[in-house]
């Protein structure tokens, strides 16, 4: 009799039926596939059923660490692999990931190197590859409550590196990555100042240089070529939204507007 340990694949999604197929294509091994739909237009639900899916609907949307934490609610198996519909696997890395489930059950979880798309060319520098993210994990644990920048909450459990990459198709269309770069910033901002950071102008110019020359010289962004130096400007750009929102979120608060 077989031990292997049956696994769960979970993703949450909202108008991805352009992005899906594909996706669910190379998770088709998994033993479930759980979809959280967050009220699509565009027949996600439909799609992923089709694609042996189970599909569960959530009306309400309280970031994506909680939406996470939901989706996982639905899975049944003891192992979990967490996507995104514009993540793919390759592969190589379903070979790792069915070594695991190969093993005795442990408390171990696993990070995979994602190698993002960005206009056009899949990333080798500019701090985004490998770009480590943990996702391969017992059902024990969970996301934390983050809106954004989410993170599996592991008890400071060390995770084990797979082999094989985990390709993110990040920036097809420049525009729509700027939009939602733009949303991004808006949450992140709220999400610190509910903390009590604060933020003054001078941290606004210096967080924004600081993230240009980041990604340019010391993650080698400029052996990207004109990609590199284009995220380097748009990293730049997000943390000048960032911290530009938290200012005047902090601004209003002092002067009672919020």
């Amino acid at each position: 009799m077989s031990t292997r340990q049956k696994l769960s694949v979970v993703l949450i999604a909202k108008d991805a039926a352009d992005l899906l197929p594909e996706c669910l294509e190379s998770v088709s091994w998994a033993d479930e596939i759980i979809l959280l739909d967050s009220g699509s237009s565009d027949g996600t639900p439909e799609l992923a059923s089709r694609h042996g899916a189970k599909v569960f609907h959530s009306d309400a949307w309280h970031g994506y660490g909680r939406q996470r934490q939901q989706a996982q609610s639905f899975a049944t198996h003891p192992m979990i692999l967490m996507l995104d519909s514009d993540e793919r696997v390759t592969p190589e890395l379903k070979q790792a990931v069915e070594a695991v489930l190969e093993q005795p059950p442990s408390a171990n979880v696993y990070s995979m190197a994602r190698r993002n798309l960005f206009l056009g060319r899949f990333m080798r520098h500019s701090g985004w590859y490998p770009d480590r993210v943990t996702r391969l994990y017992p059902r024990q644990y969970q996301y934390n409550d983050n809106q954004v920048h989410e993170s599996l909450e592991t008890a400071q459990v060390k995770a084990i590196p797979l082999q094989g990459d985990l390709l993110h198709l990040t920036c097809r269309d420049f525009s729509a990555f700027q939009w939602k770069q733009f949303a991004y910033a808006e949450a992140w901002a709220k999400q610190r100042h509910q903390q009590g950071k604060r933020c003054g102008i001078a941290a606004i110019f210096g967080h924004t240089a600081g993230a240009f020359l980041k990604t340019l010289v010391l993650r080698a962004g400029f052996l990207d070529g004109k990609q590199g130096w284009l995220l380097a400007v748009v990293n730049a750009q997000y943390t000048f939204n960032k911290y530009t929102a938290l200012w005047a979120l902090n601004h209003a608060s002092r002067n009672g507007r919020l």
